[in-house]
């Protein structure tokens, strides 16, 4: 059954995957990096690209009780299922989407990214597995869109019950795809961002950054604006990935995840202090609280607060450190 669609604030209709990912709701499930395509704009890392590994948001993870444990932490409502091409590895798509759907219930929303045209065999293995279909046709069939396999596709998935869309990045001549939005659900134009495994062809093409903070690639805008102001249409930039998307799916892990002596911030990573004793601290950890303070080998980590105010006068190494929730990466180090 096909899901109901959201409205963002300036009338485009999002389908509910974006409507999740705008909540920071939904998990990215990697699936796999290899691709049978060599698109000379694709942004994986050198971490991922090529290679068969499984990520579930940030962490690498071995099977669907792994990837569970990761949506749990975050309260997932949904996953998006990407690569790569998932559709490489059919098999493990059907196990992980199956097992998200049976641990959360159907009501959990699934969408797949894909560069292939699924056929009616694929698209039925998906049934009661996956929501919506996001296909991305190479930008060299787009001026003759109705007349690709895609376009079939789509029509035949709809007609299956997936809600159906095509999702690529703005590069130019992207207005032909105009002419395919008769047969979808909706239209998602990606913001161009330049990567570290892709910098190299995007210079060769005389682009560059917009700035020298973001991702996006100059003059991506521009060229989104070849497609007409329509409902189904929906541009996400850069800078929502990145300050909007992420800080929210942050937060929801933060609330899930941070020890009871870690201060979430604003943008959804967790702020401690850490101390490295060079003397004796029984004394001082008796005066707090089991619940103030964690031992770590050869560190003790509690409040930051705590530590710069009744820890002043410990001997050895003190200092502050922010970053991503459920040990994830370090965003910043500050000595105290």
């Amino acid at each position: 059954m096909q899901q109901e669609s959201g409205v963002s604030p300036d009338g485009v209709s999002l389908s509910p995957g974006c409507v999740l990912c705008h909540q920071g709701a939904k998990m990215v499930l990697f699936v796999t990096g290899r691709c049978r395509r060599t698109c000379w704009y694709c942004p994986l890392s050198r971490e991922r690209k090529g290679r068969d590994v499984v990520f579930a948001n940030s962490r690498q993870v071995s099977s669907p009780a792994e990837a569970i444990e990761e949506a749990e932490s975050m309260s997932a409502l949904g996953t998006g299922v990407t690569g790569g091409e998932p559709l490489i590895v059919l098999d493990r798509v059907v196990e992980y989407s199956r097992a998200l759907k049976e641990h959360f219930g159907p009501e959990h929303q699934i969408h797949l990214y894909t560069g292939l045209a699924p056929d009616e065999a694929a698209l039925r293995r998906l049934q009661g597995l996956v929501d919506e279909i996001r296909l991305h046709p190479p930008h060299e069939c787009w001026p003759d869109i109705l007349d690709t396999d895609y376009a079939r596709s789509a029509v035949l998935a709809r007609e299956l019950g997936f809600l159906v869309g095509i999702e690529v990045p703005a590069l130019p001549g992207i207005g032909a795809l105009a002419a395919a939005l008769p047969l979808l659900d909706f239209l998602n134009i990606n913001e161009l961002e330049w990567g570290e495994t892709c910098a190299d062809a995007m210079r060769e093409r005389g682009l560059e950054p917009e700035d020298g903070v973001h991702n996006a690639v100059l003059g991506a805008r521009e060229w989104a604006a070849e497609l007409p102001r329509d409902p189904k249409v929906h541009f996400c930039s850069s800078v929502f990935k990145d300050s909007v998307q992420l800080r929210e799916r942050l937060k929801r892990i933060a609330a899930n995840t941070a020890r009871p002596f870690e201060e979430v911030t604003d943008d959804g990573t967790v702020v401690y202090g850490v101390l490295e004793p060079a003397g004796p601290v029984d004394e001082f950890l008796a005066s707090l609280d089991g619940d103030d303070y964690m031992v770590c080998d050869k560190t003790i980590e509690m409040a930051w607060w705590v530590l710069a105010e009744e820890g002043a006068g410990l001997p050895g190494r003190k200092y502050v450190v922010e970053r991503y929730p459920n040990g994830g990466m370090v965003v910043e180090v500050t000595p105290l």
